[in-house]
């Protein structure tokens, strides 16, 4: 799908690919289903998008194929157990890979890349213009949440008792990746899809 130099496609593959595979990771060790969901479909999706910016995959791989399994993600934020704000940005976002592996299957063999040429100028605005407003509120969040306190680590009852008596406050106990993390996966899906979208 990527157009760009060869390099770029490999790094925006590698990118896509390993945030990929870490929320995949993040959803296995999730501590509960209403966590896991938004990381396997995030994982699902940075996987997808590695495929496709992979250079050469456009050619070989059919843009129906894209189509229908970015569909199938988008019907999955949709019914996603998540806040309202994430499933509408993972639908958009899922919704945008199924309108490049169109613009892929109505232009095969346009070019010598086999890539998407053309659609819609107006659509594809509005898509550079919605990834790139989200990765500038995001990033601009992750930066005004750096200075933040390390978190406490976990202390037994036990260790507690033994040191002053009272049971550790649950909010300081270590049950998983901070909300961050999640916003950092975000952030970076969305800057990948930002630079396919502009490469179309």
């Amino acid at each position: 799908m990527h157009e760009g130099p060869v390099a770029v496609g490999w790094l925006l593959a590698a990118l896509c690919g390993g945030t990929g595979l870490y929320c995949l990771n993040r959803a296995r060790a999730g501590p509960g289903r209403g966590a896991r969901q938004p990381a396997a479909l995030e994982g699902a999706m940075g996987v997808g998008m590695a495929v496709m910016a992979v250079p050469g995959a456009g050619a070989a791989t059919p843009g129906l194929a894209y189509v229908l399994v970015f569909m199938t993600l988008a019907v999955w934020a949709v019914v996603l157990r998540d806040r309202p704000l994430h499933r509408a940005h993972h639908a958009v976002e899922a919704l945008a890979m199924v309108w490049m592996g169109a613009a892929m299957s109505g232009h095969a063999g346009a070019a010598g890349h086999g890539g998407a040429h053309g659609g819609s100028p107006v659509l594809t605005g509005v898509l550079i213009g919605y990834f790139a407003l989200y990765v500038l509120v995001a990033g601009a969040r992750i930066a005004a949440a750096a200075p933040a306190a390390p978190a406490v680590p976990a202390v037994t009852t036990a260790g507690a008792g033994a040191a002053g008596g009272g049971s550790v406050p649950r909010q300081h106990r270590s049950d998983g990746p901070s909300p961050g993390v999640a916003v950092a996966c975000r952030t970076a899906l969305s800057l990948g899809m930002l630079v396919m979208l502009v490469s179309m």
